[in-house]
């Protein structure tokens, strides 16, 4: 059977389970099964199982249950709270004003959580109100919201580089240095469209108080304790004093005095933030075998490598390849979430792109740019599913005020492949210790 038919029988497949409500992770295992029943003459289970334990077994992969605890601790803080009040003082005399607060909140709460909906949820359920209580525009305070709630995707430490880094076998501590600068260069593109649209319509801001220094530094104090944190983990990831997995444990450790300092963690809150880590790492998990076996069984029939040669056939250039990979993405991000997308699809991407000479660093910081695309295009971004819990609009409303935010991701590809080293630089720089 030829590639056409062999690619057609997996899509059908997985469309089909995908259609009647199936779990990704389980779809992926059934679109595998099927494969490896049609086209090869391997045992289907004994390879289902040695693959599974092998790809569950990963000693990277245990970053992903601690850093998502982390975020878990956290959320359960005062936090959004005090990001809000010791922000705002900063942000009152900034072209837009308070709006700044949605998005380098965000910014903050990014890095000390690796999921975009944790990130739009810590923020907004503060921001929101009070915003609206002030008389902001209401289009302004969901779309940035929305828009700057992706930066949970990009700042790490994040999940999305997590799996990335996995499935390809590329070391997660250099992706999440990588991620870093890329990641404030699109908050300063969000905070450059707020400034500008606020000098076009200065009559929509309404004015703040303006507060003496020692005010402000007397009302970010809370904030300390947290990018504290956040300097500790990254910055003993990036001089080498531990492997990301070592500094997500530091990281737990931290939240927990943080919550138990600020009397938050309860018996209940501990209880909720550790199962909240297992849920979310339990599904993360199951979509990361269903992976693992789905490439084993394409292996098999040799669909990646005959896609690698005709796109290889092609003579792209790089940019024409990262081109129309965007493409590509933005269109399966309308109907997976940014992990599924990820792991769906580098069994047939990454022969690609390394046949085409690009950096699997700089790489996984494009995916991640296009994968936050996708956390905000309808019908099924999960941002906006998110938001309109919390604001109450629908989604189409929601989707249209962020359209600008998703032009500005647009914008930070365009940049990306412009200059590579935004990317490639920190990681080149840092030190590393073995295994990380």
């Amino acid at each position: 059977m030829d590639e056409f038919w062999l690619t057609v029988v997996f899509l059908v497949t997985l469309f089909l389970l995908l259609g009647t409500g199936v779990w990704v992770g389980l779809a992926l295992l059934g679109v595998a099964l099927v494969g490896m029943e049609l086209f090869t003459t391997r045992p289907a289970g004994d390879a289902m199982i040695t693959t599974i334990w092998t790809s569950s077994s990963s000693w990277a992969l245990t970053a992903l249950p601690l850093f998502i605890w982390m975020g878990e601790i956290l959320f359960r803080t005062r936090l959004s709270e005090d990001m809000f009040n010791g922000l705002a003082p900063w942000m009152a005399r900034l072209p837009g004003r308070l709006l700044h607060t949605n998005i380098v909140g965000c910014t903050v709460f990014a890095a000390v959580s690796g999921s975009s909906a944790a990130t739009v949820t810590t923020v907004g359920k503060m921001s929101i109100p009070e915003l609206r209580r002030r008389g902001y525009p209401e289009h302004m305070i969901v779309g940035t919201l929305a828009g700057a709630g992706t930066l949970g995707l990009m700042i790490p430490p994040s999940l999305t580089l997590i799996v990335y880094g996995v499935t390809i076998n590329e070391s997660i501590s250099k992706l999440f240095i990588a991620g870093i600068l890329p990641g404030i260069v699109l908050a300063s593109f969000f905070m450059g469209y707020v400034g500008i649209w606020s000098l076009v319509h200065r009559e929509a801001v309404p004015a703040e108080p303006v507060l003496p220094l020692r005010e402000k530094i007397a009302r970010s104090r809370h904030l300390v304790p947290v990018l504290l944190l956040v300097a500790g983990v990254l910055g003993s990831i990036y001089f080498g004093f531990a492997t990301a997995t070592e500094a997500a444990s530091f990281g737990v450790v931290g939240a927990l005095l943080l919550a138990a300092s600020q009397g938050a963690l309860t018996r209940q809150a501990f209880t909720e933030s550790l199962m909240g880590a297992v849920r979310t790492s339990a599904m993360i998990a199951l979509i990361l075998m269903g992976a693992a076996f789905l490439a084993l069984a394409m292996g098999f029939t040799g669909l990646p490598r005959a896609l690698a040669e005709w796109i290889a056939a092609m003579e792209l250039s790089p940019i024409a390849l990262i081109a129309a990979l965007t493409v590509f993405y933005i269109v399966l991000g309308c109907f997976l979430d940014g992990i599924s997308s990820v792991v769906l699809t580098m069994a047939v991407v990454e022969p690609m792109i390394r046949t085409a000479g690009i950096d699997t660093i700089w790489f996984g910081i494009f995916i991640v740019v296009v994968v936050e695309m996708a956390q905000i295009t309808p019908p099924i971004g999960f941002n906006l599913f998110v938001l309109q819990g919390m604001t109450g609009h629908e989604i189409n409303y929601i989707a249209k005020v962020s359209i600008p935010f998703f032009l500005l991701m647009v914008l930070m590809v365009v940049v990306l492949v412009a200059f590579p080293e935004l990317a490639t630089f920190l990681p080149e720089t840092m030190r590393q210790v073995p295994g990380g």
